[in-house]
């Protein structure tokens, strides 16, 4: 366990999102707590927890993490962004993630899976994305960008469900990282790539040269079905393009629940 002292050496005055950070040993859920937060004006502080009992992740699965291991971390914020940049905060968010992480693997490959999940040369899930925005008037009224990351969970820890399909950090580097120092990483990651969307600077670009799906035949879930095809790679509003029965589709929303080949190594 990291004590609630440690966790402000990950603060910012400097930055926007992650100026200052608020650990709780428990909580039901950071994003939720960041909302609050930003409710009361308090914009862009780092919500941070060692355990979720009600963190949620895409389509309102359950998140659950032990406590203590992983990084899992909220921030909330007013992004100045046109309606049709805001889909890109999921993959702009994701490469901070990645950006991180792979600093805290000392180098090692890690790759995108859209729409924003960090995965390993093998596949395996290492860290997931949850963005929730709202509109007033047609305009982003606000964002919560909720990250979480598989840091010290040893896959002799895991759930069976999870031991064929989840990497943690320390698997990858064979020893434990400083959790608060990945904090850090990603919040200075996280800012940059903000105000990168913000000034104009898409991600795609930098997305599809991590993409994990170019190229692959993959099964897309969407909540209405459930498509096969090959991946043609993100499109310029972030969707995922897909050739699928003799057509080429762009889905904004979905889960890719399948992939045929290996990732790149």
């Amino acid at each position: 366990m990291t004590d609630a002292a440690a966790w402000q050496r990950a603060a910012d005055p400097a930055r926007r999102l992650g100026h200052a950070v608020e650990f709780h040993a428990s909580i039901g859920s950071t994003s939720d707590r960041a909302r609050e937060l930003l409710a009361a004006g308090r914009e862009g502080i780092a919500v941070v927890a060692d355990l979720q009992t009600a963190g949620r992740g895409r389509r309102g699965r359950a998140w659950e993490s032990p406590p203590g291991v992983n990084l899992m971390v909220s921030v909330a914020f007013r992004p100045s962004l046109d309606p049709a940049a805001l889909g890109l905060l999921g993959l702009a968010a994701a490469l901070a993630a990645r950006s991180a992480c792979v600093t805290a693997a000392g180098g090692r490959p890690l790759w995108l899976r859209w729409p924003n999940d960090l995965v390993a040369a093998d596949g395996a899930k290492l860290a997931g994305v949850l963005v929730e925005t709202a509109l007033v008037e047609g305009r982003p009224a606000d964002a919560v960008v909720g990250i979480g990351i598989n840091a010290n969970w040893r896959r002799a820890d895991m759930p069976p469900e999870l031991v064929e399909r989840a990497t943690s950090l320390c698997e990858l580097t064979g020893t434990d990282v400083d959790r608060v120092a990945l904090l850090s990483l990603l919040l200075g990651a996280l800012d940059g790539e903000l105000r990168a969307l913000e000034d104009g600077r898409s991600p795609v670009p930098r997305a599809r040269e991590a993409d994990a799906l170019a190229g692959r035949q993959v099964r897309v879930d969407t909540g209405s079905e459930v498509l096969g095809g090959r991946s043609l790679g993100i499109d310029e509003d972030g969707a995922l393009l897909l050739e699928t029965h003799g057509e080429r589709r762009a889905l904004h929303a979905g889960e890719v629940v399948a992939v045929r080949e290996a990732l790149p190594a």
